[in-house]
């Protein structure tokens, strides 16, 4: 959609926005209309475990975090509670036994918000596990593990975490995520495409419930036929996750009000994307100030680890202009050099700008979406990129590359997914210029399954990394990536299973590279 159709569009949409944006929100809003007045459940009985959709921890801080769960005894099927309000309880622990109940609280369960429950535990003691579970009428959860981040004065010797994104269903199992639950992580973070929203295909490893997601009852089923996988409630349950989302949680390649099927009006669309983001904070261990005003939802935001690390977790779906020159694989021309065109949008740039200069951490981690460095899959003369990546939007991406190098921000990472692929690339401010100082380092993680069984070398490598030499490590494996940071160095291991279209596939460190404190770029080990 052009800014000219867009702004047309925003006129259209005046009167009925206005609707959309104050109906949806007083909907989402759990301490409104029936709850003040209606009866709770609290001693109820389920014929069936209302907790299939297991539980989930997130949004650490130095005395807490998030606790999640939702009640959905039908996780397909809308997930079978009457429209009542029910009663949760939660215990949290400084041991695994449970027998150290440091915390316990009540909180409720409405049909407003699907059912899901959102604690925001505070108190605790920081850098050190947790354990949680929930229970309601005769029901009860397993025991997961959490933990707390480091003081903000604190400098510890070391986080371990993972980063993953992209686990489509159909495509494959989710034998990743066995191996990741395995690890001795303190956090995961998840950089988008949770779920897919196309309708069930046939012939396929499995096969999605329902049509294409549209409403927000498709898309609550929909997370909900991902959420009762074990594998993946098994690493929700290791530690806590730091999630953003992507594109294929509302709708493929979308950008803002345009979505990517030709003759959907903005007005339709952001009905939808208010459905899509209702869903996607009902599933996730997300605060209350994330709660969405219709299709609106506060999302980037910054985590501190002590003076180790800061996560600086970006949205690069709902505030970028529409993807350039019609999408696509296109040379890098008109509407890419467009001062105006922007991927993370004025406020979100300003702030990430204010937070890197605001940051005391030894290493600064953007975790976000689409590739960051310019990768031109045009073999010989002249440059095709992806619209949908950064490189659709040229000056947005060299103003943020100039900005982290002239400001000296120390030690910038960022950590991407979206692709499919493993990468590991060198930020430059000129892509043409290979000589040039690397400004950052970034690390690509491939997909936990989607595109099904991958290749360990594609045809293609010797002609991509000729034509693009800040490309240090590509390959098409499905897997993870884990990271081991110290205030010296950073280490990323890519973590690959060779097959997802059958179970068993045993977990294979394919490549490690690290960062050394003070020179960016990724130095194989």
């Amino acid at each position: 959609m052009s800014f000219r159709r867009l702004a047309q569009a925003e006129k259209l949409l005046a009167g009925r926005r206005e609707f959309i944006l104050s109906g949806a929100s007083l909907l989402a809003l759990p301490w409104l209309g029936s709850i003040a007045q209606g009866a709770v459940k609290r001693h109820a009985s389920f014929a069936s475990d209302p907790f299939t959709l297991g539980v989930a921890s997130g949004e650490p801080t130095p005395d807490g975090m998030v606790l999640w769960t939702r009640l959905a005894p039908e996780p397909t099927s809308g997930g079978g509670m009457p429209a009542e309000t029910y009663e949760v309880t939660w215990e949290l622990a400084s041991d695994d036994a449970m027998k150290n109940v440091v915390q316990r609280g009540v909180a409720l369960a409405t049909p407003q918000l699907g059912h899901s429950v959102h604690v925001e535990v505070q108190g605790l003691q920081p850098d050190r596990p947790y354990w949680y579970r929930f229970a309601a009428g005769d029901a009860q959860t397993p025991v997961a593990r959490t933990r707390t981040a480091p003081a903000h004065d604190a400098l510890p010797d070391r986080l371990r975490f993972a980063f993953a994104s992209c686990q489509k269903y159909e495509a494959g199992l989710f034998t990743a995520y066995e191996h990741l639950a395995a690890e001795d992580l303190d956090l995961v973070l998840h950089l988008g495409d949770y779920i897919y929203e196309k309708a069930g295909r046939d012939n396929q490893v499995r096969k999605h419930v329902g049509p294409e997601t549209v409403t927000l009852e498709h898309y609550r089923n929909r997370y909900g036929q991902y959420k009762s996988d074990p594998l993946l409630q098994a690493a929700h349950a290791r530690c806590p996750w730091l999630v953003v989302w992507d594109d294929h949680e509302v709708d493929n390649n979308y950008a803002d009000a345009a979505s990517e099927e030709e003759g959907v009006s903005a007005e339709d669309f952001l009905l939808r994307r208010a459905a899509a983001y209702q869903a996607y904070y009902e599933s996730m261990p997300l605060r209350r100030k994330s709660l969405p005003a219709g299709p609106h939802m506060q999302l980037y935001r910054g985590v501190r680890y002590g003076r180790l690390l800061d996560f600086a977790m970006l949205d690069t779906r709902q505030y970028r202009t529409d993807q350039p020159n019609g999408d696509g694989r296109q040379r890098l021309t008109g509407a890419v050099l467009d001062p105006k065109g922007t991927i993370l949008g004025d406020k979100q740039e300003h702030w990430l700008m204010r937070r890197m200069l605001a940051s005391q951490s030894q290493w600064n981690v953007l975790g976000q979406q689409v590739i960051m460095a310019r990768i031109d899959f045009k073999a010989g003369p002249g440059v095709e990129c992806s619209m949908d990546k950064w490189s659709g939007y040229d000056v947005a991406t060299k103003r943020l590359l100039k900005f982290i190098a002239d400001r000296k921000i120390p030690n910038p990472v960022v950590l991407t997914g979206d692709i499919h692929t493993n990468w590991v690339t060198e930020l430059k401010l000129d892509f043409d210029r290979p000589e040039q100082d690397t400004v950052a380092t970034e690390f690509v993680g491939t997909s936990i399954s989607s595109d099904g069984n991958g290749q360990r070398a594609p045809d293609y490598l010797d002609s991509l990394l000729a034509e693009n030499p800040h490309v240090k490590f590509h390959n098409r494996e499905r897997g993870y990536v884990s990271c081991t940071v110290t205030p010296d160095e950073w280490r990323s291991d890519y973590q690959v299973v060779e097959y997802v279209d059958r179970p068993g596939a045993p977990l294979i460190t394919r490549k490690s590279f690290v960062v050394e404190n003070g020179k960016p770029g990724a130095q194989p080990v």
